[in-house]
């Protein structure tokens, strides 16, 4: 008898070498005495046996007789047509690498991912498990011996009456197997030739001896005998105990295939650990590699099956599973053509990614032919198994396609997307936000992503060093816990890190080489530069207080060993005040928009959710289109800088956590301005730019300078001789003036509105006007301290300096 890692036994396990060998397909020790199949022994033998099941003596009259000798020739073409074209798929995937422990699951979880993989593999094992219960169920049929008279188109075992996709589901179950060689890969002795070459002779092998017994059948017995006595045989066989023995044979060693293939599958499953403690008995194996556990899991589920009771009722179930398994095999090899992977390059040529597609369509299409229930039953089932492999998440190291196919597409649609066809219609903010130390900065990357409104978002850092001086490059290993920090902060953005003497430098790098193509940077982020000590938001945020999962593979460790504790009070910094106040001249010397963000860690927790931001508490987003710092009135207010600031607090609007907030925007009149004539030219512009909002006119105080020419440039008041107090005079006023239109004043500032906002309304935001750092970068320390003037005890502040037009009237 044969043992039982006997290869003519296993010539339908799917992956039999994972049985004797180690779990990595590496090999035996003895690689050369392991590779000793034939082509014939190796890949024909096993094949046309596992495709000559109990159809061939117990279906051809069934499928002749039922639908004539044309349409069974026809039936018998389209199924060998798909299988043709999958067998091409198979080819090209198994000769590109080989195929270890699971077969076809193998093939199309390391293509396709764990979760496609998983859910297909799993319905290829039912596949093989109803298979083990047809040939049992066609064995049982042929002992009981019950025949009796029945309708001219009626199934007599069922009483269904028939039609081609129901015959056609018959047939179809018996030109399984095509895969059996493809999964010997392990023992051939030239894999790359034998298994095209094997696969392809046994199923002209089998066509052939499937057409000859129908034209036999058809022209030598009745059709009233085809379709009334499926073992016909018998009664025409020169020794009909020569039938019953082929009969017996057949149906014990295809269940014994499919039982042993399918054990061999579960067992792949199961040590791929993608479904949990539900398989892992699974696992376990006899000394000699068989996996015991996974054959009594199978036999119980075959049992389950049985009691379905008739063979033509489980055939279109078989059939379905099978077709879908096939399926996938012919996207996993459309998938890898097309996603033109410089590996994928196998030795078997005669395939394109026209055969590939068409295996698929013509799998699905005779899926809902065949049985509409039992397709979508089956497509429900592989979408529910790859939602809970999804949440499960799956190992990472085998590779998906669906990244190469993501590349292929993304490096074209880049190619597309053309600077010069840029209009301001359509643009959005594509942000580069600079950030230290992530610990302190949560709240502000979490604004920056709802500021980006679809567009690019990329979280730039710069390691200071000197690769000269360095044995390797410290930044490379530091992108995988920034991207962990992305995933969970949940923010849609992009990393990109560099190495540079300095943060100005660095900062240079990065606007400069961000991005690719038409998607590159058009504005900084930036923290506001101030002596508050900074928070560490680690220990706050629930998406980062909580323990990471560090007993799933592949998961990393927690994010709080990764990034360094916060800077400590007086400690030094790595970027000075004029190397700060540098950076951002840097960046409108490059023409890129500018934002200062301060305090973003008193933002409201509910502002920046990801839900809708219902809550009880009202809040106002207010915007100061106009620079503080050189006040006058008119219509000054209307320039690039003032329209971008206003396109940004819109854009905020429009996430739905900012939904409930009101926009407020605020009018400086000057002393011999007459009120309402600018306010309605500003709702003239608004109700052209499509801009809900609520303005307010405000008058300056004392110390405004109301005897500002008109005419000067902006700019010139932080290079004007004035002297330090009176410039920090104008910054205290304009603080002032605007903590009292956010109701924080003490008492009613000037300008206050008339009769208030609702009580308990806050301003969760204010957005104001970032004048141009001065051209003397002497003059930079001042610069900033102005600014920390403007901006003190305002809450949550985004200074704001844009250069480019982002506003269009136009449709």
């Amino acid at each position: 008898m044969a043992s039982e890692s006997s290869p003519l036994l296993a010539y339908r396990l799917l992956g039999e070498e994972g049985a004797a060998l180690p779990a990595n397909g590496a090999g035996a020790p003895g690689g050369a005495s392991a590779r000793k199949l034939s082509t014939f022994l190796g890949v024909v033998v096993p094949t046309v046996l596992s495709m000559f099941s109990i159809v061939v003596f117990l279906r051809i009259g069934f499928v002749v007789g039922h639908a004539g000798l044309l349409q069974a020739l026809a039936m018998l073409l389209v199924a060998y047509f798909i299988l043709a074209l999958t067998v091409l798929s198979v080819c090209a995937i198994a000769t590109n690498g080989a195929v270890q422990g699971g077969g076809a699951y193998f093939m199309i979880s390391r293509t396709l991912g764990p979760e496609v993989g998983g859910s297909i593999g799993l319905m290829f094992y039912l596949a093989n498990v109803c298979g083990c219960a047809v040939s049992l169920l066609g064995l049982v049929e042929s002992v009981l011996d019950v025949f009796g008279a029945a309708g001219y188109a009626e199934d007599y075992t069922t009483g269904a009456m028939m039609n081609f996709a129901s015959v056609f589901a018959v047939l179809f179950n018996g030109c399984t197997g095509i895969m059996a060689g493809a999964n010997m890969s392990g023992e051939l002795k030239d894999p790359s030739r034998a298994i095209p070459l094997g696969t392809i002779v046994a199923v002209a092998y089998t066509f052939f001896v499937y057409v000859l017994l129908f034209f036999l059948s058809s022209f030598t017995c009745d059709r009233t005998l085809l379709q009334e006595d499926y073992g016909f045989f018998r009664a025409i066989s020169l020794w009909p105990p020569l039938v019953l023995i082929g009969i017996y044979a057949t149906a014990l060693s295809a269940s014994m295939s499919s039982l042993i293939g399918a054990s061999r599958i579960l067992h792949a499953l199961a040590r791929d650990d993608l479904f949990g403690v539900i398989l892992a008995p699974a696992k376990v194996v006899s000394r000699g590699g068989n996996p015991w556990a996974a054959v009594l899991y199978s036999w119980g589920l075959v049992q389950l099956v049985l009691l379905a009771g008739k063979l033509n009722t489980l055939a279109a179930v078989v059939t379905v599973f099978y077709l879908v398994a096939y399926a996938a095999v012919d996207l996993s090899c459309l998938s890898l053509e097309w996603a033109s992977a410089p590996n994928f390059r196998p030795t078997f040529s005669l395939f394109s990614w026209h055969t590939c597609l068409l295996g698929v369509a013509s799998c699905l299409l005779m899926m809902f032919l065949i049985s509409p229930g039992a397709a979508g039953g089956s497509l429900l089932l592989m979408g529910l198994l790859a939602a809970l492999l999804t949440a499960r998440g799956g190992p990472s190291s085998w590779g998906y396609v669906s990244q190469a196919l993501l590349f292929h597409q993304v490096r074209k649609y880049l190619l597309r997307l053309d600077v010069r066809k840029d209009h301001v219609k359509f643009w959005r903010p594509q942000l580069l936000l600079l950030v230290g130390n992530p610990r302190g900065a949560l709240p502000l990357l979490r604004l920056a992503n709802q500021l980006k409104k679809g567009g690019l978002y990329v979280l730039g850092h710069v390691t200071l060093g000197d690769l000269d001086s360095l044995p390797s490059d410290p930044v490379q290993p530091q992108y995988g816990a920034w991207l962990s920090l992305v995933d969970r902060a949940q923010v849609k953005a992009f990393v990109d890190l560099t190495l540079s003497p300095s943060v100005r430098q660095g900062a240079q790098h990065l606007l400069r080489i961000s991005g690719l193509g038409g998607m590159k940077p058009n504005t900084l982020v930036l923290g506001f530069y101030d002596d508050t000590p900074p928070q560490d938001h680690f220990l706050t945020d629930p998406a980062f207080s909580e323990p990471a999962d560090s007993t799933r593979e592949g998961s990393s460790p927690a994010l709080s060993t990764l990034f360094p504790p916060p800077r400590a009070p007086g400690s030094p910094r790595a970027l000075s005040p004029q190397d700060y106040v540098a950076t951002v001249a840097d960046a409108l010397k490059m023409n890129k928009n500018v934002v200062l963000a301060r305090a973003s860690g008193a933002l409201p927790p509910e502002r920046l959710s990801r839900g809708s931001g219902g809550t009880s508490q009202l809040h106002h987003v207010d915007v100061w289109p106009l620079n503080l710092l050189r006040p006058r009135g008119g219509p000054g207010y209307v320039d690039v800088c003032g329209l971008f600031l206003l396109q940004m607090a819109t854009i905020l609007g429009m996430v739905p956590a900012w939904h409930s907030a009101r926009l407020r925007i605020f009018l400086c009149l000057g002393p011999r301005e007459a009120p309402g004539a600018a306010e309605g030219r500003l709702r003239a512009l608004l109700s052209q730019l499509r801009i809900r909002a609520e303005v307010q006119e405000v008058v300056w105080g004392e110390g405004a300078g109301a005897g500002e020419p008109e005419a000067e440039e902006e700019g010139d008041f932080v290079n004007s001789g004035r002297g330090d107090a009176e410039a920090e005079a104008l910054a205290r006023s304009a603080n002032a003036l605007v903590r009292a239109q956010q109701g924080r004043g003490t008492g009613g500032g000037p300008g206050g509105p008339e009769g208030g906002d609702a009580e308990g309304t806050t301003t969760a935001l204010t957005f104001l006007y970032l004048p141009r750092p001065p051209a003397d970068p002497a003059r930079y320390p001042r610069y900033l301290a102005l600014l920390e003037t403007l901006t003190r005890d305002l809450g949550p502040t985004l200074l704001v300096h844009g250069v480019t037009p982002v506003t269009c009237t136009d449709l």
